[in-house]
């Protein structure tokens, strides 16, 4: 029977759980700990007070060869009596502690055996010390990390502080042409080049929540969620995408069901207006976002849901993530409609990297600014409503202390961030893109210019990760010209074989929670420190349909979701003014080119068993961290 140790420590808000094999390992990884570490500077205040309290010699406690030091390790691998306190334990153990710790009141270790119990040690613990240490059995199911629910939860957050969950229409909606939708470009790209996705899956059925909204519903109230963030398909509501196309009423009774049975369930709507999922019939008109008439088209879209919905939603959301949706669906070609240059993929079948990500990115800053206009001169004096728009961030790192690599830094945020967020703050793009893209870079007008500037009434950032970035300003000739190079920067994942944080999940996304701390703080000093929400934050991991309690047992998330709180609590501190949250995603979902490869969901979603939800612990964690 395997046992592992674990140390919390709480201070104020912040948290730390360390884990190791035994005691010894764990006050090796005091030791050795970093403060570029998730713990960060708690680590040295770790330190004192073991020094102070125990006054142990941490370079002495594991020496090998330390009798003290293997009496503990056997100790703590060999116990099988279920719960057992440091004053039950072994007198060669007691003697052990006291050789080598004094004050050691403040140190209790409990074992768990999965003879006894295999119930994850959910806050059981009463604290005795600003530390405790529990042993746990590695042998039973995956340790949830109780982070101190009791002293870090909903009510550290500032009054009216809103924490959701977020969805896409096209991600888990399904019923892709039942009652009267239309077909959307992601319903073409999947039907059209199935290989194009990992598992050549689509989102015909996806979750299937078209039908199962009340379940989902339920799940939202189950984990005292105060708001749940969807979107609309456009072509659900209007099949041709104009509306002289004709509106589809269903589509519409649909929408007015889910937001009242979310009002009935006291959880708030917050309305993505734009998730991705244009009408193909705009596509095939005129190229969709290619073209300047996709802005009337959009605006009269976005007036009728605020005619419809906006009487009982309060949250407005533009666009998500507009840059994705330009440099995966223009540059890349990996995501619908799939256009890029044939040098840049050769699957895809036309397209201009170098000149149509900046285009369609142009065409949605102008949509978004007069349906922000619509907005506010027709509809928010008497609904009461908020409006903004969502960006995707990542914060960058330098790969190394030279200056090249801090100005590439700058860059790489201007052409991932200031991209669309410079128009709406100054109104115009960042002057490093004009320089470097020149004449590909579209121009606003005058009056666009103006229209702009100040179109929100908020900011949604989505964060999931952070990269290194490099300098690539090499004085040679490219020849191929894409968004991609444009910026002269490269980005990694490593740096001399290291993360910028630790891998966690699938891999895929690093955890590194102080990089949304970072990007905080870098939006309040550029940017006249705006209202923000998170609306999306979260991590995946791999799809396995023969171990569903891998899937269920969701620790790292729990992990991985009290990291990012704990960091944008102190941007909170720091005087930004985040004001909600909303996880990602409610359920495991279709995940774009990954198909259902991935999980992101806090609800287990069976694919293969009629789509049953199942909270995974990260929901029961929420659950209680949101408890009232």
């Amino acid at each position: 029977m395997l046992y592992g140790l674990q140390l919390a420590w709480t201070e104020g808000y912040r948290s730390v759980v360390l884990e190791s094999d035994s005691l010894i390992g764990i006050l090796q990884l005091i030791k050795e700990g970093s403060e570029d570490g998730p713990y960060g500077n708690i680590i040295y205040r770790i330190r004192q007070w073991m020094r102070k309290e125990w006054q142990c010699k941490l370079n002495r406690t594991w020496r090998e060869g330390n009798g003290c030091a293997d009496s503990l390790a056997k100790w703590s691998h060999q116990q099988e009596l279920g719960l057992t306190v440091l004053d039950r334990a072994p007198d060669v153990v007691k003697r052990c502690l006291n050789e080598d710790v004094r004050g050691v009141a403040s140190l209790a270790i409990l074992l768990f055996s999965a003879k006894k119990s295999r119930l994850a040690p959910l806050d059981f613990f009463q604290a005795s010390g600003p530390a405790q240490v529990h042993a746990i059995d590695r042998s039973a199911e995956p340790f949830s990390p109780t982070y101190r629910i009791h002293q870090f939860n909903r009510s550290t957050f500032p009054t009216g502080f809103l924490f959701g969950a977020s969805s896409s229409a096209y991600q888990i909606e399904g019923a892709w042409n039942v009652d009267g939708k239309g077909p959307s470009i992601w319903d073409t790209f999947t039907h059209k080049y199935p290989e194009k996705i990992q598992d050549h899956s689509n989102g015909d059925v996806a979750t299937d929540s078209y039908h199962l909204y009340k379940e989902d519903v339920r799940l939202l109230k189950e984990m005292n969620m105060d708001t749940y963030r969807f979107s609309i398909s456009w072509p659900r509501v209007l099949p041709r995408g104009k509306l002289s196309g004709g509106v589809n009423e269903k589509g519409i009774q649909y929408y007015n069901n889910l937001i009242d049975y979310l009002l009935i369930n006291d959880i708030l709507p917050t309305v993505t207006l734009f998730h991705w999922d244009l009408p193909q019939a705009l596509e095939d008109e005129y190229g969709g976002f290619l073209n300047p008439r996709i802005v009337n088209d959009f605006h009269d879209f976005a007036n009728l849901c605020f005619e419809r919905f906006g009487d009982r939603v309060k949250h407005w959301i533009t666009f998500n993530e507009p840059s994705m949706y330009s440099i995966y669906g223009y540059d890349y070609g990996q995501s619908a409609p799939g256009r890029c240059s044939s040098w840049r993929n050769s699957n895809c079948t036309s397209g201009d990297s170098s000149t149509e990500p900046y285009i369609v990115s142009h065409h949605q800053l102008l949509a978004h600014a007069y349906a922000v206009k619509l907005y506010k001169t027709k509809f928010q004096g008497y609904q009461k409503g908020k409006i903004g728009i969502t960006h995707a961030v990542i914060w960058l790192v330098p790969y190394s202390h030279s200056l090249d690599d801090h100005r590439a830094t700058v860059r790489g945020l201007d052409f991932s961030f200031g991209w669309f967020m410079d128009p709406l703050v100054f109104g115009d793009y960042p002057s490093s893109m004009r320089t470097l893209v020149g004449d590909r870079l579209p121009k606003f007008t005058k009056e666009q210019s103006e229209l702009l500037k100040g179109s929100y009434d908020f900011i949604g950032l989505n964060y999931y990760s952070s990269l290194y970035v490099v300098d690539a300003s090499f004085p040679i000739h490219i020849k191929n010209k894409s968004y991609t190079t444009d910026s002269k920067t490269n980005t990694s994942v490593e740096r001399n074989g290291k993360l910028p944080g630790e891998q966690i999940g699938s891999g895929r996304v690093v955890y590194y929670p102080r990089g949304l701390w970072k990007m905080l703080l870098y939006v309040k000093r550029k940017y006249q420190n705006p209202i923000i929400y998170i609306t999306e934050n979260g991590i995946d991991q791999r799809n396995n349909y023969t171990m569903p309690s891998e899937a269920i047992n969701d620790n790292f998330r729990i992990k991985y979701y009290h990291g990012h709180l704990s960091f944008l609590h102190k941007a909170i501190r720091a005087g930004v003014q985040v004001k909600g949250f909303y996880g990602w995603s409610i359920l495991d979902n279709f995940e774009w080119g990954f198909g259902f490869t991935v999980r992101f969901g806090l609800n287990y979603v069976d694919f293969e068993n009629g789509l049953k939800r199942t909270p995974k612990l990260s929901a029961k964690w929420f659950k209680r961290f949101l408890q009232k």
